[in-house]
């Protein structure tokens, strides 16, 4: 038996200068799929909004290139170029092939900073194909090339310059990125939000690919204020002003932007150092704390609340607003790796403190916005208790108590979540044929009869009236809205499972709605699926075979031959017999499935935005959207 403990020195690996980012380079950008490339200009962006914030940079361009390649360019003050004393390099050397070698560590060249490790331009320079740094400072040109990390040639002198500035061009290294395609509509919307954070800050973005030619540029003087604007362009507003603070505090500099809208949902953003803190932190605690405080205080004060009334809760004075929190603290404290929950605890205080006394001077100094803040709060108490007393009628207390399930559910034999799946079927007719098809011991089956309630436009009191919503509910068994427990959910897969027509896409969209403002860690956690049934059946003689899409049917023919053969377009699922269904579309080892996804912040925002624009109440965004997309249509039933 040989001894595989027994080792020595030369077993263990020394990973030098760059050598660990690239033979490790998720543990610096996440991932070497879309997200991770992406963080790669956002890396170096971060550097040149540094440098907005120290007032030095007021412009930044970025550019995706011909070939692929990206380019930022900002005014700021230029890398620095002399000798740095400990390495004996130039310091632009420097900071492009060392980890933490940066000007983050403290706050004399950065008061705050968006890059806190110092890891930023070196993780992008090991990742690259090839990165070219070009600087303008103290009236001269510098310029200096890499290829993975490693310079190839020396930092050299070029010319003379006008301005100061720097400017980076990187094209990522294919061998280890998935793609290395970068998104124009992932650069828009991300810089559009950086600029929206940092007012007056211009950021411009352009696309120079072959007829992929695209500019933005934005500039919003306003900043947060406008931000709050946008958000809620396809909302309606409840209160014309937007209430708005801006406070330097010890701690650090609280900026807030809030505004009331006739929605049901509420749309919170915070930020720290323009970094989007998804899961909140001390800022949002000290927000809604100051926020629930103030507004019962004021309602108390001028006899809002009937004597058997209690005190308003957050969540009923949130609903419907739409709030941006923005903090610049010098050294903040985020707990985990991704920055996306802020620790620091002073900040709460100073948010709490900086809400509180704008917040209270505004209600009274307008006391009739005051009064419709109120309102729409008490109109959601009271809705809220209304839901409460519904929710009871839909809660399972046991998964063993098989008959709090809803009747029309066809359940499964396994217990065990991980191996569960439930399909939600449009109709009785293609439920048959599912309960038929399926495998009993895995799949459930649940069929929604019609569409589904469109609860973007109702209270979750009246989304309780559904008896197809109370179904899902009760079926998924994990609760909802903030009683929601992933670790109740009894199937690990949630297919929605509609027809290929527009009716069919109508109701998809309405279940995602109702799953994304109510259930939405469903989503976020991956067990939200798409079931893919086929388009077409084709048969010429003994042969059949299935297309999903029309490009798939064209190469069927082609195959097969196109003469003597016969189409047959699925329009509904009840189209099809149980076997043909178990098949195409349920049978693991053929189906297709997608998986839905809300892959990062600006990911979020835009479902946000597309949930608010399809299934709101303004008509205009609506056809706007059918009128751009119309296009890419691809199956439309008449």
């Amino acid at each position: 038996m040989s001894n595989d403990r027994n080792y020595g020195a030369n077993q263990i690996q020394v990973l030098e200068g760059l050598e660990p980012v690239r033979v490790r380079p998720g543990m610096y950008i996440g991932s070497t799929g879309p997200k991770g490339l992406h963080h790669m200009v956002q890396e170096i962006v971060d550097n040149s909004v540094d440098e907005a914030l120290a007032e030095i940079c007021d412009t930044i361009e970025v550019f995706i290139n011909e070939d692929g390649s990206v380019t930022v360019v900002d005014n700021g003050s230029g890398i620095p170029v002399e000798t740095h004393p400990k390495t004996g390099k130039s310091t632009v050397e420097t900071v492009l092939t060392v980890l933490h070698a940066g000007g983050k560590f403290d706050n004399n060249a950065y008061k705050v900073s968006g890059g806190l490790h110092g890891v930023g331009l070196s993780v992008v320079n090991a990742l690259s194909k090839y990165l070219e740094v070009i600087i303008k400072r103290d009236g001269k040109l510098y310029k200096q090339t890499y290829e993975k990390g490693n310079p190839t040639s020396e930092l050299e002198e070029i010319g003379c310059s006008e301005g100061h500035g720097t400017t980076i061009t990187f094209y990522p290294d294919d061998t280890i990125f998935e793609e290395t395609d970068f998104n124009f509509v992932t650069l828009e919307h991300k810089y559009r939000e950086t600029a929206f954070l940092n007012k007056g800050l211009a950021i411009n973005v352009e696309d120079k690919r072959e007829g992929q030619e695209k500019r933005v540029e934005f500039c919003f003087e306003g900043g947060i204020k406008e931000f709050v604007h946008y958000l809620n362009k396809h909302r309606s507003a409840i209160q014309p002003s937007v209430i708005y603070c801006d406070v330097s505090k010890t701690e650090c500099e609280v900026e807030i932007a809030m505004q009331y809208t006739d929605s049901y949902t509420e749309n919170v953003h915070t930020f720290v150092n323009n970094i989007n803190t998804i899961e909140g932190g001390t800022h949002l605690s000290g927000f809604k704390s100051a926020l629930t405080r103030v507004v019962n205080d004021y309602a108390n004060k001028n006899n809002f609340l009937k004597d058997n009334e209690k005190n308003l809760s957050g969540e009923d004075i949130r609903e419907g607003l739409t709030a941006v929190i923005s903090v610049k603290v010098p050294d903040p404290q985020f707990e985990g790796q991704t920055k996306a929950k802020l620790g620091s605890s002073e900040v709460r205080g100073a948010v709490d403190s900086a809400l509180s006394e704008a917040l209270t001077a505004f209600l009274e100094e307008n006391p009739k916005e005051a009064k419709v803040i109120i309102d729409k709060s008490l109109s959601s108490a009271r809705a809220r208790d209304a839901a409460r007393k519904a929710r009871d009628l839909t809660r399972r207390k046991s998964v063993l108590e098989s008959s709090t399930l809803p009747g029309k559910l066809s359940d499964c034999a396994e217990k065990d979540a991980s191996q569960c799946e439930v399909y939600l079927v449009e109709g009785d007719s293609a439920g048959g044929s599912a309960k038929q098809g399926r495998d009993r011991r895995t799949q459930a089956i649940l069929p929604l009869k019609g569409k589904i309630m469109n609860i973007e436009k109702a209270r979750l009191d009246k989304v309780l009236s559904s008896d197809e919503i109370k179904a899902m509910i009760t079926a998924f068994g994990c609760g909802i809205g903030d009683e929601f427990d992933s670790s109740k959910l009894r199937y690990h897969k949630i297919v929605i499972m509609t027809d290929a027509d527009v009716d069919g896409a109508h109701i998809r969209t309405l279940i995602l709605t109702f799953l994304y403002r109510y259930m939405k860690p469903l989503i976020t956690e991956g067990y939200v699926y798409i079931a893919q049934p086929p388009l077409y059946k084709v048969q010429k003689g003994k042969i059949m075979r299935y297309a999903y899409s029309d490009e798939e049917l064209s190469q069927i023919l082609d195959e097969i031959g196109r003469s003597g053969y016969s189409i047959q377009r699925y329009k509904g699922l009840g189209e099809m017999n149980p076997d043909q269904l178990w098949e195409t579309t349920m049978n693991p080892e053929h189906r297709i499935l997608l998986r839905v996804e809300i892959q990062d912040e600006i990911a979020d925002e835009v479902a946000d935005e597309i949930f608010v624009k399809l299934m709101g109440d303004k008509v205009q965004p609506r056809r706007e959207f059918i009128e751009e997309n119309a296009k890419y249509v691809r199956n439309l039933d008449f």
